[in-house]
């Protein structure tokens, strides 16, 4: 998915019904509390900073670099003898931004830049393929209704996506499907000044692309609990840690190197340092539960490191 930092102490919460310029530096404190979780290159939540900035024609953006990949073979969620020594490996460097219409209205845009390979296996013999550049560009709208209080505030919303096809479908190993595919996603998230809740709830209708591929249609879930230990509020600087768990179930599909789709539990610590109108944001995954139709290369451990800005 996919997202606050928290209320810093009730006397602050005055900030999520104002508008106020002189309010956004605070503001910003919402921008990166939520996973961004993704099987394949299904991505659940929008930016990080779905949640923020929270003023009218507040945006903001950041960059965050995303790796995962495995040796592991498994048929169903049985490890098999990888004699060959398949593997993947997936790096995707994503460019993500936000603009808020109005507090209830904004528009996100999700901008990958994909590095890959993997080992296969073709005639009997282990082969490498490969490829890189320009993903496939994911856009949202999210439409959120808040409810606040005197120290805590919540909100549920309902988020319409569409992925392009600006990815290549060239080569061996493509970083692009040819299709469109439209997503949608009910989130509620709780706030108050040591305590975030976020569950989020997603499907994505993939479509047919090209060269034969066909990747099966996802459904996921993805929970996060943060605790705000640290907060300075004269240097607007404070620290957040989270536990995120990501539910995924994909369908049965077709890539160029066979079958795709099956189920996974992950989850993982999430770190996040702000000062002011910047923040870093780390991130560790690791599989609980993988069952995978036929045979095929685990998705393996995930680390997701980024920076954000907001205005």
């Amino acid at each position: 998915m996919l997202q606050t930092l928290k209320l810093i102490n009730p006397r602050q919460c005055a900030f999520l019904r104002s508008t106020k310029p002189k309010m956004r530096s605070t503001g910003f404190l919402l921008v990166f509390l939520t996973g961004i979780a993704a099987t394949g290159n299904v991505s659940a939540h929008q930016p990080v900073m779905d949640m923020a900035p929270r003023w009218e024609h507040g945006y903001g953006f950041q960059i965050r670099h995303e790796s995962y990949g495995s040796d592991k073979l498994l048929s169903g969620a049985s490890n098999v003898d990888n004699a060959l020594n398949r593997a993947n490996d997936v790096n995707i460097t994503w460019l993500e931004g936000i603009y808020t219409f109005r507090r209830e209205v904004r528009l996100t845009v999700k901008i990958p830049y994909v590095d890959q390979r993997r080992t296969v296996v073709q005639n009997g013999a282990a082969a490498l393929e490969s490829g890189s550049g320009l993903g496939d560009i994911v856009v949202g709208v999210p439409l959120k209704r808040y409810k606040n209080a005197a120290s805590s505030t919540r909100n549920i919303a309902f988020t319409p996506s569409i992925r392009l096809p600006t990815g290549s479908t060239s080569g061996d190993y493509p970083v692009g499907d040819g299709s469109t595919d439209l997503g949608v996603s009910f989130s509620a998230s709780f706030e108050k000044a040591n305590l975030y809740q976020y569950y989020d709830l997603f499907f994505w209708k993939n479509g047919r692309g090209d060269r034969g591929i066909d990747e099966g249609d996802e459904l996921g879930i993805d929970i996060n609990v943060g605790w705000h230990p640290y907060h300075d509020n004269v240097k607007n600087e404070g620290v957040f840690l989270m536990l995120d768990v990501s539910l995924r179930y994909q369908g049965r599909g077709q890539n160029l190197e066979g079958t795709t789709g099956g189920k996974r539990v992950a989850s993982g610590p999430v770190l996040v340092y702000y000062r002011k109108g910047i923040m870093l944001r780390a991130e560790y995954k690791f599989p609980i539960y993988e069952s995978l139709y036929d045979t095929q290369v685990s998705r393996g451990h995930e680390i997701h490191v980024g920076i954000g800005f907001v205005f």
